[in-house]
C-alpha cells in the first residue's frame, strides 16, 4: 500500500503502516500474565482477577476442554454475557488452537441452532438459564458436551444483592442435569499447566456471526493475525492507554466484534483491567463509573443517549475519564454535542465491521475531529468509494458510493460459505454493503446502509439523514425512518419516535420540524409514537424490525378490509 492523502490527518505519532508483531492472542494474555502479574485483569461487580490468576484460569479450562476431546480447529460455542467465564473460555479455547464460536445468549431455539449447525461446533458453554434450551437443540445439531458457567461463580456477594443489576429472571435456580459438565468442577478438576499446542498466527482464532443476504447469519472467519492486527492498530490510535494502570468499561457484549476486539482482546493485550458490564443500562454503567472510576469509556450511541438522560448523571463524576469511543452504530450529532458540553470529553465515532475484526476507521485522538464522521483509515488500511449500480467506478471526493476496504484486519471470508464470499470480497476489497462519502481529507461520512435506502418517486433517500433531524428535536428522545410501501410513490418515508420523559410530541410538530430541514421529498408522511424502539442486544436500532411491523401490520389491515 502506498501513501495515501488521508496520511496526513493522522494525529502525531500515528504511523500509517506498521511492523505488526506476530503474537497470537494467547500468547498475548501470557506476555501480559508475566509483566504485569497483580494487575486486575477483570472485575465483575465487586470480585477481582488478576492477570497470574486469569492466565493460571485459562490453563486449567484449557486442560479440561483437551481432555474432552477438544483439538485443534475444532469449534467451541460460547453463548455468555460479559462475565469471566466468557473470558476464560475464550482464552482457553485460543490456547487449544481450537476456534471460539460467538452467540448470543438471547438468541432463539432456531437461531442458536442454526449458528451451532453452520459453525460445526462440537462443545456449548453457556450460562445456566440456557440449559434447557441448549439440550434441547442438542438433539439438533453436532453439540457432543455442554458446560454450563453460573454468574454466581465470581461474585463477592450473594446474588440477591445483584438486582437491579442483572435481570431478576437470572436468579432462577437451574437444577443440576447428568448430560451437563459445571464449569467450575472443571476449573477445580485441571493443574495450571498449559498445552503443548502450537497456535500459529495465522490459524483460524473465531467465528463471529453477521446477517446474511439471505436472512440467514453467516460466520466471519477471523484468524489470530486479523484479532491481534486490529487491536495493535487500535493501540497505535489510541497509544494514551497505560498498560497495566489503566481501565475500561466493558460495556460491549464480548459476542459482538465490538466487545471481542474493542474490548477484551484490547484489554489484555494492553495489560488493562476490564470492568465486566453483563446487562449496560444506563443506570448500572453510571454506578460502575462512579464506583470505579474507569479511564476508557466506550459506548455504543444509544447508551450514550440514555445516559445523559438519566437521572444519575448529573452526581456522576467523570474526571477519571481519558478517552469517550462509540461505535457499532451512527452516533446523532445532538449526541455528540449534549456529551461535551456536559462531560467536557469529545466522544471518538470509530467505524467497522465484523468482517474488519471490528475496526477500518476512527477519528484522530488528539487530531482533529469532525462531528458527523467516523474519521479516517486507521494504519495500513485503504477506503475507496464506487458506484452503488457496478461497484467498479471511484466515486469523485464528496459524492455518495458503496465504501470499500482492504486491510490486514479484514476477513478471509464467510465460513463454508463460498458464493457469500465471493460477492463480499471482490479483487481484494471488501465491499461493505454501506453508503457514504470522503471529504477532501479523507474523513468518511456514512450515509446509510445500501439495503435500508427509500426510493420514493424516483428519488434515493437515505434515512439516516432523516434521522439525524429526529433527534434534533427538542422533545424526541430517539428517532428512526423507514420506507414503507406506497402506492403512488412506490415508497413513502414514515417515521417512528420515542419522545423524552414527560414530553408530547405530535404528528404534526414533527413534519413541521423535518420541512424546516429537509426537502420536500424527504419529510416523513407518517409518523408514530412508541415507548421504545427495538434493539438488538448491543444498542443499536433494528430498523429492518421496525420496517417488519409495519409490514406485518399493513399486512393484518388488509385482511380485515378483504373481510
Amino acid at each position: 500500500m502506498e501513501d495515501r492523502f488521508w496520511h496526513k490527518a493522522y494525529a502525531n505519532g500515528v504511523p500509517p503502516f506498521i511492523d505488526y508483531e506476530a503474537i497470537t492472542l494467547s500468547q498475548a494474555l501470557e506476555r501480559t500474565a508475566q509483566r504485569h502479574p497483580d494487575t486486575i485483569a477483570l472485575v465483575m461487580m465487586g470480585k477481582t482477577i488478576t492477570y497470574r490468576q486469569l492466565n493460571d484460569l485459562v490453563n486449567r479450562f484449557s486442560g479440561a476442554l483437551s481432555d474432552l476431546g477438544i483439538q485443534k480447529g475444532d469449534k467451541v460455542a460460547l453463548i455468555l454475557p460479559n462475565m469471566p467465564q466468557a473470558i476464560i473460555a475464550s482464552y482457553a479455547v485460543f490456547r487449544l488452537g481450537a476456534v471460539v464460536v460467538m452467540n448470543n445468549p438471547l438468541y432463539t431455539e432456531t437461531e442458536l441452532a442454526h449458528q451451532l449447525n453452520d459453525s460445526d461446533s462440537k462443545t456449548a458453554i453457556g450460562m445456566d438459564l440456557l440449559v434447557p434450551r441448549l439440550l434441547t437443540v442438542k438433539e439438533k445439531t453436532g453439540i457432543e458436551t455442554i458446560i454450563s458457567c453460573h454468574i454466581r461463580d465470581y461474585l463477592p456477594f450473594p446474588k440477591k444483592q445483584l438486582f437491579p443489576l442483572v435481570k431478576k429472571k437470572m436468579h432462577r435456580k437451574v437444577m443440576p442435569h447428568e448430560d451437563v459438565l459445571e464449569f467450575m468442577d472443571l476449573i477445580r478438576r485441571y493443574p495450571p499447566a498449559p498445552p503443548g499446542t502450537e497456535v500459529r498466527f495465522d490459524d483460524l482464532a473465531a467465528l463471529l456471526y453477521t446477517g446474511g443476504t439471505t436472512g440467514l447469519s453467516k460466520g466471519v472467519m477471523l484468524s489470530h493475525a486479523n484479532c491481534s492486527i486490529c487491536v495493535q492498530q487500535l493501540k497505535a490510535w489510541l497509544p494514551d492507554a497505560e498498560e497495566g494502570k489503566d481501565s475500561m468499561l466493558g460495556t460491549f457484549p464480548v459476542f459482538h466484534t465490538a466487545g471481542f476486539t474493542t474490548g477484551m482482546n484490547t484489554a489484555i493485550y494492553r495489560g488493562l483491567t476490564y470492568i465486566l458490564i453483563p446487562r449496560p443500562e444506563p443506570g448500572v454503567v453510571l454506578e460502575m463509573t462512579r464506583k470505579y472510576h474507569p479511564n476508557w469509556f466506550p459506548c455504543v450511541p444509544t447508551l450514550f443517549v440514555g445516559i445523559l438522560a438519566h437521572p444519575d448523571f448529573p452526581k456522576t463524576d467523570f474526571s477519571s475519564v481519558k478517552g469517550c469511543v462509540s461505535g457499532a452504530a451512527p452516533l446523532a450529532l445532538e449526541t455528540i454535542k449534549a456529551w461535551k458540553g456536559a462531560v467536557g470529553a469529545d466522544i471518538v465515532e470509530c467505524y467497522g465491521l465484523t468482517e474488519t475484526s471490528t475496526l477500518s476507521h476512527a477519528n484522530p485522538w488528539g487530531g482533529t475531529t469532525k462531528p458527523g464522521s467516523v474519521g479516517i483509515p486507521v494504519s495500513d488500511t485503504d477506503c475507496r468509494i464506487v458506484d452503488v449500480e457496478t461497484g467498479t467506478r471511484d466515486m469523485p471526493l464528496g459524492e455518495s458510493g458503496e465504501v470499500i476496504l482492504k486491510g490486514p484486519q479484514v476477513t478471509s471470508g464467510y465460513y463454508q460459505q463460498p458464493e457469500e464470499t465471493a460477492e463480499a470480497l471482490r479483487d481484494g476489497w471488501l465491499y461493505t454493503g454501506d453508503i457514504g462519502y470522503m471529504d477532501d481529507e479523507g474523513y468518511l461520512f456514512i450515509v446509510d446502509r445500501k439495503k435500508d435506502m427509500i426510493i420514493a418517486g424516483g428519488y434515493n433517500i437515505y434515512p439516516r439523514d432523516i434521522d439525524e433531524v429526529l433527534y434534533g428535536h427538542p422533545k424526541i428522545k430517539e428517532g428512526c425512518a423507514v420506507g414503507v410501501p406506497d402506492p403512488y410513490r412506490g415508497e413513502t418515508v414514515k417515521a417512528f419516535i420515542v419522545p423524552e420523559a414527560g414530553q408530547q410530541v405530535t404528528e404534526d410538530e414533527v413534519r413541521a420540524w423535518c420541512r424546516e430541514k429537509l426537502a420536500a421529498y424527504k419529510v416523513p408522511k407518517q409518523v408514530e409514537v412508541m415507548d421504545e424502539l427495538p434493539k438488538s442486544p448491543i444498542g443499536k436500532v433494528l430498523r429492518r424490525r421496525l420496517r417488519e411491523m409495519e409490514m406485518a401490520k399493513q399486512a393484518a389491515g388488509a385482511d380485515q378490509t378483504g373481510q
